[in-house]
């Protein structure tokens, strides 16, 4: 008997079985409501790996306090400093009192450094110099250089001192600080040496204007010919040739002061003593009775080119106006009024300022008058009023009044001159034209 065979079911695709898997999950976890059998816990969320923070050590209670320490003396110094260049700046602007108080801060704090003390030493030093309390500069200089002898800063110490020294005229201890400079240089050697040798130098310069100052006008001039042959700057160069003129002249070596002045004009046209040293060439010519060249000095500086007056204008109008009037004034009185007219024409024309002007006028028309140019005459002395009628001075009131009586004095004349002319023989006419008398000068005026 045959049995049969039980019914054969097909096997399921992977695929199907995939998908069954897949709608299971959904089920489980979605939003529909949960099978009968109950509900199914969720797993559970990791929790996030924590990193170790590494500890950092913070500074020790020692490395605290040093680091305070550094910081308390850098914040100290800072103020210092700071004080240090506040009192500088109040002695350039004139402010000494409020200067010496901050000078005198740090030199009473007992806890300052040396190298501040020597700053306000030599600070407050410089400052009473420049006010002129110089007894009280050589003294805290002579202070300085007893307490800090070997100090990089005692060469110009010494310097400071030896030019205080000389403004109190106390020469032959000046002159003994600054060869003390030249010693002091001797030793040096290295990096400084250059250094070193400037301020010898400058001693040297220093020594000779000492000399110069007190009188000894001799060695000054051996001084300055010694530098002026040193390989010095253009310009230390030019200066020591001009003193070693000028101590010539005031030596009484006219001739050798003049070749030497000549010497530095050809040399050194552009050097800023040039107008000085033009002065003394024209004086020293009038010295030696030789007017001319005299006179063609001082033409030569009222006529110098404005481009080099510029460089220092002040400087060339003083040398300009004090040679030009000293000179003019040589000749008026000497008699040579043609050179005197001259170089009253060129000073007038330095300045437009009325101050200078009217007296010049007034001088240049009594050249025209003692000429016998009286036209010209006449008109100077007529603008002299005409220019203080229009703008009233008392600085100028007594001038006016001399142009007044000088052109009276030149009507007078002219009155006589034509009496004179048309007088005829008979004793009456003689009689009055002798008869005329002219005007009363003012009082103050000097015909």
């Amino acid at each position: 008997m045959i049995c049969p065979r039980p019914p054969r079911f097909p096997r399921l695709s992977t695929t199907l079985t995939v998908s069954l898997a897949l709608l299971g999950a959904a089920v489980t976890h979605g939003s529909n409501p949960a099978p009968a059998h109950g509900p199914v816990e969720a797993p559970p969320v990791p929790k996030p790996v924590e990193t170790p923070v590494p500890v950092v050590a913070g500074p020790t209670a020692a490395e605290k306090a040093t680091t305070f320490a550094a910081t308390t003396r850098a914040a100290k110094a800072t103020s210092r400093n700071a004080l240090i260049r506040l009192a500088s700046t109040l002695t350039e602007r004139g402010d000494y009192d409020a200067a010496e108080v901050a000078y005198r801060q740090i030199l009473n704090n007992p806890t300052v450094p040396e190298t501040d003390v020597k700053s306000a030493l030599l600070g407050m030093a410089h400052m009473y110099r420049t006010k002129g309390e110089l007894t009280k500069a050589a003294a805290i200089y002579e202070r300085f250089l007893a307490e800090y002898a070997t100090d990089d800063r005692a060469p110009e110490a010494l310097l400071s001192l030896g030019r205080t020294l000389r403004s109190l005229g106390v020469h032959k201890l000046a002159i003994a600080r600054f060869y003390s400079v030249i010693n002091s240089t001797l030793k040096v050697a290295g990096d400084g040496f250059e250094r070193y040798q400037v301020l010898a130098k400058t001693a040297q310069f220093e020594i000779a204007e000492t000399h110069f100052q007190s009188g000894n006008f001799v060695e000054a001039n051996k001084f300055f010919t010694r530098l002026s042959l040193l390989d010095l700057a253009p310009a230390d160069r030019a200066r020591a040739q001009f003193k070693a003129g000028y101590a010539l002249r005031l030596q009484g070596e006219l001739e050798k002061s003049i070749g030497m002045l000549r010497n530095f004009l050809e040399q050194w046209p552009q050097d800023e003593n040039v107008p000085e040293a033009r002065y003394l060439l024209a004086t020293t010519l009038m010295d030696l009775k030789r007017p001319q060249e005299a006179f063609a000095a001082t033409l030569d500086l009222l006529r110098t080119e404005k481009s080099r007056i510029a460089a220092d204008p002040k400087r060339w109008a003083y040398w300009q106006r004090k040679t030009g009037n000293q000179l003019a004034n040589g000749f008026f009185e000497t008699g040579d009024t043609m050179n005197a007219r001259a170089i009253y024409a060129g000073l007038l024309e330095l300045s437009a300022e009325p101050t200078w002007r009217l007296p010049l006028t007034y001088h240049l028309a009594l050249c025209y008058e003692r000429l016998g140019v009286m036209d010209s005459a006449r008109t100077a002395y007529q603008s002299i009023v005409d220019a203080v009628a229009a703008k009233p001075s008392p600085d100028f009131t007594e001038l006016a009044t001399m142009a007044k009586w000088r052109l009276q004095h030149l009507d007078w004349r002219e009155g006589v001159g034509q009496k004179i002319s048309s007088l005829s023989d008979s004793p009456q006419s003689r009689t009055a034209a002798t008869s005329a008398t002219p005007p009363a000068p003012p009082k103050s005026a000097t015909p």
